[in-house]
């Protein structure tokens, strides 16, 4: 039994001296990114940002998008319901950006709906902003999904909405706080006719740090550090997406997104099965700035995982196996160290495989914060306050991350904003229960 154990903190020690060197390559990518010159490459663009009740500081993170360093773009806020808690918050940015596109907006809701939808259910309401910057913002209330998750039926009716002049799609998520360059940044790498998608990804940042915070912003940490020069092994991330037009539609990615829960790994798996690339862009990491508990981190993580289960099993079971060795390995290791009573080959080598995966494990952490810190520089005093939980809830999280992946083994159902969906295949989403129904 004793070699079987060997055999498994080998393979652990491995896997941790391999991350580590991730890491490394992790931050020199960040800083070889970080030092190219701006791109000049700035077609007209559409932002869509699908909402759904009140994230928490929903209103500084709307009015990041509409504070852009960019030529000309425009902004679609999309939402099921003009009852919906978060319009209120759209009209006082408009009314905050531009005392006219306020007028308007209030005005166009109580006037005609825009028909340029193919089916019923579909209406935008249009906002004009004075900026330096050219922006057109647009207000449009989708249907009530019946086969898909609630934010793709957003997504699907927003892109009907587009300008004619718009040449790049955008997609976000509403808890997502993009700094000032990021569209710049995440448009750029479409200048190539061989990249099918750029996509930055996010950052978990606590107003009032946590244990449940700090823990889902560690978890989510790994996921972050997965992105880098690899294009092979790189995905999208539906919080900081873009897509030329031409590509979406030449791929038909509204009708693949039909009965889907997860934007994303539609968009990744189309991407890829049409032989393009997913350039991964650092500038394009975008802070989350919100607290929750741990009982909102274990359903988020669960929420994540069960997503994964159904949208990339081989994903999955690498998640489940690699958490299984990690926390077997590291728990014999301690019980062998402690429970021992001689001074044997076995308590030395489970000290070297404590002392090893620890050094690694926490190189790597300290490794992918300084990276983040280089483009979020301004939470720069939030980002060095997560110095401790970064560098020591690696040690927890595989715990969760186990967790997560036995959760999603066990159950495809899952609730997310007020909506229970089951989760059926990839190309199947049945919707159980709603909060507004």
């Amino acid at each position: 039994m004793i070699f079987v154990f060997y055999f498994f903190a080998a393979i652990l020690v491995w896997l941790s001296l391999k991350s580590f060197l991730g890491g490394i390559a992790y931050l020199k990518f960040f800083r070889e990114q970080l030092a190219k010159p701006g791109s000049d490459h700035t077609p007209f663009a559409t932002i869509i940002v699908p909402c759904r009740g009140l994230d928490k500081s929903l209103d500084e993170n709307l009015a990041a998008f509409l504070k852009q360093d960019y030529p000309q773009y425009e902004v679609i806020f999309v939402v099921d319901d003009k009852n919906d808690p978060a319009v209120a918050v759209i009209e006082s940015i408009l009314s905050r950006n531009d005392d006219k596109g306020q007028t308007d907006f209030k005005q166009d809701i109580q006037g005609e709906q825009d028909s340029n939808s193919d089916y019923a259910g579909g209406s935008t309401y249009h906002v004009h902003l004075v900026h330096p910057v050219k922006i057109n913002a647009k207000f449009v209330i989708a249907r009530k999904a019946q086969y898909s998750s609630q934010k793709v039926e957003n997504l699907r009716e927003a892109v009907l909405h587009v300008s004619d002049q718009s040449q790049v799609f955008v997609f976000a998520d509403s808890d997502a706080r993009p700094s000032t360059d990021w569209l710049r940044a995440l448009v750029a790498p479409l200048a190539d006719e061989n990249v099918g998608a750029a996509t930055g990804y996010r950052w978990f940042i606590a107003k009032h740090p946590t244990f449940g915070s700090e823990l889902r912003s560690a978890w989510n940490a790994s996921i972050t550090s997965a992105l880098g020069p690899n294009i092979k092994s790189n995905f999208c991330w539906g919080g900081s997406m873009a897509m030329r037009r031409d590509i979406f539609e030449r791929l038909e990615m509204r009708e693949k997104w039909s009965g889907v829960l997860s934007d994303d790994f539609a968009v990744t798996r189309t991407v890829k099965a049409a032989g393009l690339s997913i350039i991964f862009v650092p500038q394009a990491l975008t802070a989350t700035v919100e607290d929750c508990t741990l009982r909102e981190t274990v359903e988020f993580t669960t929420r994540q995982m069960k997503i994964t289960r159904v949208y990339a099993t081989p994903l999955w079971v690498v998640s489940l196996i690699g958490t299984t060795i990690f926390n077997a390995v590291l728990i014999a290791a301690l019980l062998i160290v402690i429970l021992s009573k001689t001074n044997s080959v076995a308590v030395w080598a489970s000290l070297a495989t404590l002392i090893l995966v620890t050094v690694f494990s926490t190189g790597k952490a300290w490794l992918r914060l300084n990276a983040v810190r280089l483009v979020l520089p301004q939470y720069d005093a939030e980002l060095r306050r997560q110095f401790w939980t970064q560098n020591t809830l690696w040690l927890i999280a595989p715990s969760l991350f186990l967790y997560n992946s036995l959760a999603a083994w066990a159950s495809r159902r899952m609730i997310w904003r007020g909506i229970t969906y089951e989760l059926k295949s990839p190309a199947e989403t049945v919707i159980i229960a709603r909060d507004d129904a």
